[in-house]
């Protein structure tokens, strides 16, 4: 019981912890969000929340990116603060831009994967990782 009402932990609990955080919110973004918006491009293309002007077409392929291509990196490890930024963008674009006007719990999962992307952002990757092993 004292150890469950600790507030310390070791070393190795806070890298798996990242790794845990990385894998599971990483896959679950490609899985959910990044494949099935490259698989279903030709008919997104044209209906996709376009940020900021830029055009339905490169919001879409912006965001195809971030959650595909980024979640690939953060999930290794590999350039997890850097990988994290456009993640991070498409979310508040998704919760601001795409969710405005709505109530906010309407973006439930957005923000979700906003915190989890932040905490990898602000932490780093932990040791279990590409960028921790060239570290050391």
């Amino acid at each position: 019981m004292k150890k469950l009402l600790s507030i310390q932990y070791s070393g190795a609990m806070f890298n798996l912890s990242m790794l845990l955080l990385r894998l599971g919110f990483g896959l679950l973004l490609i899985a959910k969000h990044g494949l099935p918006k490259l698989m279903d491009f030709a008919a997104l293309q044209y209906k996709f929340y376009s940020f900021m002007g830029m055009g339905s077409r490169f919001t879409l392929v912006l965001a195809i990116f971030a959650e595909l291509f980024c979640s690939m990196f953060i999930i290794l490890g590999l350039f997890t603060r850097f990988a994290a930024i456009p993640v991070i963008i498409t979310m508040c674009a998704a919760i601001f831009g795409a969710g405005a006007g709505q109530p906010l719990i309407n973006s439930e999962l957005a923000i979700l994967y906003l915190t989890a992307f932040l905490v990898l952002f602000l932490l780093g990757p932990g040791r279990v990782s590409v960028d921790g092993m060239m570290k050391g």
